[in-house]
């Protein structure tokens, strides 16, 4: 609730009334310049047509604000629809996770591949989680280097030649590494 308020209070614009200047700088909806008016005037001009007064700058050059005369309702929908768009078009990251225990079958070993590069095909980044339990832990280097050797052997065999990889995370029994497509 607090945070919908404080949007609110970011996007205030001033218009008719609300704008508390004497005087303005007063520019039509087709962009014509109409000079320097009083507020009542600049006021009257925009109800004659129908609009409202928006305060677009507080200071101008010669230390005017400057308000345009416009349909204020249609100017917060296209700024809306600008704003979507825009989110739209933002591409989301998504991670991928396969996880991998050090002493795991050699079907099942493909059956996890086979999965993380349909991943990758797809264009997702894939994290590969080894997953150690009680004594593995021990030789925890030793075996997951040797299977994150194995996964990239895997994966250049497949033909993923221009795969990237972000820094290994090793975390208590836990041992991760993400890769994702290069683009260029």
């Amino acid at each position: 609730m607090k945070d919908r308020r404080r949007d609110q209070q970011k996007e205030y614009q001033p218009i008719n009334e609300q704008i508390g200047y004497s005087r303005m700088q007063v520019i039509t909806d087709s962009g014509e310049n109409l000079g320097i008016l009083n507020r009542f005037e600049a006021l009257a001009k925009a109800r004659e047509e129908g609009l409202d007064l928006v305060l677009l700058a507080e200071n101008s050059s010669d230390g005017l604000p400057i308000v345009k005369i416009m349909d204020f309702g249609k100017m917060l929908y296209a700024k809306k629809k600008k704003l979507s768009d825009a989110k739209r078009k933002q591409k989301v990251i998504k991670i991928k996770e396969v996880k991998f225990r050090p002493k795991i079958d050699e079907h099942d070993y493909q059956t996890k591949m086979k999965q993380a590069i349909q991943f990758l095909d797809e264009g997702n980044r894939v994290k590969f989680t080894l997953m150690f339990r009680g004594r593995e832990v021990a030789n925890k280097e030793e075996r997951g280097q040797q299977m994150f050797e194995k996964i990239d052997k895997t994966l250049s065999e497949k033909g993923f030649d221009n795969l990237e990889r972000e820094k290994d995370m090793a975390l208590g029994s836990f041992w991760s590494r993400v890769y994702y497509i290069k683009h260029k």
